[in-house]
């Protein structure tokens, strides 16, 4: 009824201008606007409600798609994480080894280095053990020639050809009695 006073309400407005309401309910075709929209209502209702029901299921289906693809995801994630953590434990090993690696390759290093140190040493001092002992055989040989030619030289002046005489006639008479 509401609807019936806003038609009287228009009507009174118009007065008669070529608008305004017709008291008429068969000439205004108000049952048929009623007919016509009760069956847009019925109708439409009906593909509004599949329109709605199929909207909500592709709603549902991607709400369940994205759920299905967050849990991969996350699998994904805890993989990755997982693989990670073992990458980093292998890493960890590498280093471990590496740094064992290096101390004894460091520790033979210079063990190595003491050996060649050793040798060398042993070494320096066989050859200066061999320098001083050729040095002293060079230094008699020198002595001995010296002190032979000074002995020369003095035998040179002690002995006089009287002298040397003597002692051949000596030596001699020596022999003599012993042959």
């Amino acid at each position: 009824m509401d609807i019936m006073s806003d038609f009287l309400f228009i009507a009174e407005l118009s007065s008669g201008k070529g608008f305004g309401f017709n008291p008429n309910i068969l000439e205004a075709n108000v049952i048929n606007i009623a007919i016509l929209l009760s069956g847009v209502v019925y109708l439409g209702s009906n593909f509004l409600t599949s329109a709605l029901e199929s909207r909500q299921q592709k709603v549902a289906e991607a709400i369940q798609e994205s759920e299905e693809r967050l849990q991969q995801a996350n699998a994904r994630l805890a993989d990755a994480e997982q693989q990670l953590t073992e990458a980093k434990v292998v890493i960890d090993q590498i280093k471990k080894e590496a740094e064992s690696t290096a101390r004894k390759v460091k520790e033979t290093i210079l063990a190595q280095g003491k050996l060649d140190i050793e040798r060398l040493t042993n070494n320096g001092k066989s050859s200066i053990e061999k320098a001083e002992v050729q040095i002293k055989k060079q230094i008699q040989q020198h002595v001995t020639t010296l002190a032979i030619e000074r002995v020369s030289i003095q035998l040179k002046e002690y002995l006089t050809p009287n002298l040397q005489s003597k002692l051949v006639d000596t030596n001699i008479s020596q022999l003599g009695g012993q042959l």
